[in-house]
């Protein structure tokens, strides 16, 4: 059977041009488009393997409005054969799980996902631009009975097989999948290739083909606005509420290190704070019916990821919303946690210390590593047994693929990359009906610049929250809890994908979280190979300051560190006592990874670049002449007003 390569692809509007409706949602008609990034690496992807594989046959798959067969006709002019598109009204307003389920059955009509022995893979970006959620690619296998990968840098087919190298964590792993299967590329994969001539006048004759859903035989039950689990509530605006920068002042560089050491000693500038008026409770509208939607589900359900042995910091970070949560909900609300692994049962103190009331364990020397077809299956079984109305995990490289895969077994949405989680109401007015209580969450989103509040109508409502967001719990060894042991039904086929090897770096994930000054490098710092940035960590490390360094996302792009170390958006959110940017432009998407620092300083040879509007000390000038003076100050005992411990 002849190999097809499906790419799934997505046209995005440019973030600079999207405008709030008068609704309060985001109104994205008259903004321009693009492919979005991630895809065009996964488009590369697909024409990489048809090298290896010169018969297969490679398709282009989207969904979204008539004006997508643009970016459909580019991938035909790159070197892809056939080109389909989902377009009907009716699937407007679809959240991701609405729209994993409308693709995979597009999908399904075109053929595939029968179960008989296919040789397809279907590749897709890691996420979107204009939501950053990573769902669709875990939903859509998922929907076909598949497995996956995520999170791919590169993928090799050989004898039936693929094998690809995922990034993870502090590293990454070396996976083998048979097929079909499901791989979403990261954009440190192979850049995607320019349009050719010969391909551009081919496109011009190339019909894409547009189904609407009746031509595939889907209802419109679950999908659309109206057949979404969840709902974008409302947007608001992100607003800085930092004072403006003081910048550093002298003819040299050892004058420009100085004024900083002397800015730093008085202080940085500080804005008026307004008091902020008390909220009137609501007054509920009159003739209201109040839904419990939860339909006797009930506790909340986090997962705790265990890598080298030990709980990672994102999970238990988790415990603080969780807790809170609970609380809120009343009701002696459990929170149950749900611990997979090899040899891990002395963890469940830990998790009942930090705020579990009931630690459910999974013991199998098989699941030793994370692995997405058995985690999910489990998962699925436990949300069976538990009923849970929430679940949490967090947005790591594995709960950012997991919890959605979950969450088409649930037949419930997810909302991604949360950075608050609260419990609150919902008026819909048109049906008057109080949905009550419901989780709220909210999340940054269109290029970091709005907040988006999430409300998901199906249990467990699920989320997945920023790492570094939340702060850990402080462990209280007296807390009591129960411990679990469940046993769950696991088949061969839970176990089709092979992990060859993990490979973890030393630092990175752990001690960003920690660390009470991070050194971060930009693109303007690379002429070094980051040396000088590594050099000021070390400084201050051998002074008794616990210091790291870090990089903004071009630099991981270039290889020239690993993504543990990424801070932003899709990398790590970090709250170190203080931030030193250096060579960093202060894209939105890095500003949302660093923000919460309680001091930043810039360093920047360009005045324009938006760092120093989000920075509270800065330095103008060449990185490669002012970090010599700065270590020099370091050595010298200048620790930017930390006390040595």
């Amino acid at each position: 059977m002849a190999l097809t390569i499906i790419s799934l692809m997505k046209q995005v509007p440019l973030p600079s041009e999207m405008r709030m409706g008068d609704d309060g949602l985001m109104d994205r008609t008259k903004a321009k488009s693009i492919i979005n990034i991630d895809c065009g690496y996964a488009l590369e992807a697909g024409l990489q393997m048809k090298v290896d594989n010169p018969d297969a046959k490679l398709i282009v798959c989207s969904m979204g409005p008539p004006s997508f067969d643009v970016s459909l006709k580019k991938a035909i002019s790159m070197g892809y054969d056939e080109a389909y598109l989902l377009s009907d009204r009716r699937l407007g307003g679809s959240d991701t799980y609405a729209t994993g389920l409308a693709i995979s059955t597009m999908l399904k009509h075109l053929g595939f996902g029968k179960g008989l022995n296919e040789d397809f893979i279907i590749v897709a970006g890691r996420q979107t631009s204009d939501g950053d959620t990573a769902h669709v690619p875990s939903q859509v296998a998922e929907n076909m009975g598949i497995p996956q990968a995520t999170f791919i840098e590169v993928a090799k087919l050989t004898d039936r097989h693929i094998e690809a190298k995922r990034i993870i964590e502090g590293g990454y792993q070396m996976m083998r999948l048979p097929l079909p299967c499901t791989l979403s590329f990261t954009p440190t994969g192979i850049s995607p290739r320019r349009v050719s001539l010969s391909g551009a006048v081919k496109a011009r004759n190339v019909n894409v083909t547009v189904f609407n859903i009746d031509d595939i035989n889907l209802s419109d039950e679950k999908i659309g606005l109206s057949g979404s689990p969840t709902i974008v509530a409302k947007v608001a605006n992100i607003v800085s509420e930092r004072a403006p920068i003081k910048m550093c002042e002298g003819h040299n560089e050892a004058e420009l290190v100085s004024s900083l050491i002397e800015n730093m000693k008085s202080g940085k500038n500080t804005i008026e704070v307004k008091e902020k008026k008390t909220a009137k409770e609501k007054k509920r509208p009159e003739g209201f019916k109040e839904v419990d939607f939860r339909n006797g589900a009930s506790g909340i359900l986090t997962w705790a990821e265990v890598v080298n042995g030990k709980i990672s910091r994102p999970s238990l970070e988790l415990l603080t919303p969780a807790r809170n949560l609970a609380s809120d909900l009343g009701d002696n609300t459990k929170v149950m946690t749900l611990l997979i692994g090899k040899d891990i049962s002395e963890l469940a103190k830990e998790l009942i210390a930090h705020g579990a009331d009931e630690v459910i364990t999974v013991e199998d020397e098989k699941l030793e590593e994370y692995r997405i077809l058995p985690f999910s299956s489990i998962f699925a079984q436990v949300i069976k047994e538990k009923n849970p109305e929430i679940a949490l995990f967090a947005a790591t490289t594995a709960g950012r693929e997991l919890a959605p895969r979950i969450g088409v077994k649930t037949q419930g949405g997810v909302t991604a990359d949360c950075t608050a989680l609260e419990i609150g109401e919902h008026y819909d007015r048109k049906n008057k009906i109080i949905y009550s209580p419901i989780l709220e969450s909210r999340r940054p989103t269109y290029g970091e610049s709005k907040l988006a509040t999430i409300l998901g109508f199906v249990c467990p409502q699920i989320s997945t929250a920023r790492a570094g967001t939340f702060e850990v719990p402080t462990p209280d060894a007296s807390r009591k809890g129960s411990v679990l042991e469940f046993v769950p039904l696991l088949t061969d086929d839970d176990f089709v994908t092979e992990i060859i090897e993990t490979v973890r770096g030393e630092g990175g994930l752990q001690n960003l979280f920690e660390a009470d000054v991070i050194i971060a490098g930009g693109r303007g710092t690379v002429g070094d190979d980051m040396q000088l940035i590594k050099d000021l960590a070390a400084a201050l490390t051998a002074k008794g300051i616990n210091a790291e360094w870090a990089v903004s996302r071009p630099v991981v792009d270039e290889g020239l560190a690993e993504y543990a170390r990424q801070v932003g958006q899709t990398g790590k959110t970090v709250r170190p006592k203080v931030y030193i940017a250096i060579g960093i432009s202060g894209a939105v998407q890095h500003i949302a990874g660093m923000k919460e620092a309680e001091t930043i300083v810039a360093i920047n040879h360009h005045p324009k670049e938006t760092i120093f509007a989000n920075a509270d000390f800065g330095i103008l000038g060449e990185y490669e002449d002012l970090l010599p003076e700065l270590i020099e100050k370091v050595n010298s005992g200048f620790t930017f007003g930390l006390e040595v411990k």
